[in-house]
């Protein structure tokens, strides 16, 4: 359990969380910051920093658990629907380097309704899609060695520092 992480410290009980949900190498817990009431993480109760790092049976019983803390947060909160999000790497707007997702209750009385509504499209042409699409499928040639390389990335990779701009404040009036 590396020292700094927030969520190993969770897990290992050192901070104090309400739990909605626990297995053997699962925790789900109510997100402080809600932005939705019920809004839930959902993560493993190994350190990993990204999905990416996670051995693939390991990352396929992580959303076993999402999937059912999806369904008792729509239960519980009687809402419309459910947003999951799961990033990885600052570049995708991680702040936390343990392995997680936002389960989040959505209601039809809210907007937008995700984050699909919020990211303007970036229209490509077809040769540009196909392009795109064979580089995609060449990089699935590489799951054997990216198993058998990715730990030692992992290992060597020196994480970045935090980001040292402010967040920026978006008001969406609901």
């Amino acid at each position: 359990m590396p020292e700094n992480c927030i969520f190993c410290s969770m897990v290992a009980g050192k901070v104090p969380v309400v739990s909605v949900y626990e297995d053997e190498g699962h925790i789900a817990i109510l997100d402080i910051n809600p932005r939705n009431p019920g809004h839930t993480i959902v993560m493993p109760r190994t350190h990993y920093s990204t999905i990416i790092e996670m051995p693939e049976a390991e990352a396929g019983r992580l959303f076993q658990a999402v999937r059912r803390v999806a369904i008792a947060v729509r239960a519980g909160v009687n809402a419309q629907g459910i947003s999951l999000a799961q990033s990885n790497g600052l570049a995708a707007g991680q702040r936390a380097p343990h392995v997680h997702f936002h389960v989040i209750p959505r209601f039809d009385t809210e907007g937008p309704p995700g984050l699909e509504e919020l990211v303007p499209v970036k229209r490509l042409d077809p040769a540009t899609l196909k392009a795109l699409g064979d580089k995609i499928k060449s990089g699935f040639s590489l799951d054997s060695e990216i198993d058998k390389s990715v730990e030692k990335v992992f290992k060597e990779a020196k994480r970045p520092e935090e980001p040292t701009e402010k967040k920026r404040k978006i008001d969406f009036n609901f």
